[in-house]
């Protein structure tokens, strides 16, 4: 498991702060360890009700880069940085 701090940007107006990603795979240690972060290079994709997203990790899991889009609203640059 590994929780984000992230930021969401629409392009003209900067990077705006978003809600914190917390990030678990129970089924599957080798993507996300239980004690760990995603290794560089990992992409993590979801989609549901509440909004769509892709990101790719990179510096050891400390980063991630990517898109989301959340209900009634364009997609958006997304990114983070890992605080625990």
């Amino acid at each position: 498991m590994a929780t984000y701090q992230t930021e969401i940007s629409t392009g003209g107006g900067g990077w705006q702060k978003d809600a914190d990603l917390v990030l678990s795979i129970t089924n599957r240690n080798a993507v996300v360890p239980a004690s760990g972060a995603p290794a560089t290079g990992t992409t993590v994709t979801w989609s549901s009700t509440n909004g769509d997203g892709s990101v790719t990790f990179f510096d050891s899991g400390s980063n991630f880069q990517g898109t989301a889009q959340f209900p009634n609203e364009g997609p958006v640059g997304y990114r983070g940085r890992r605080v625990s």
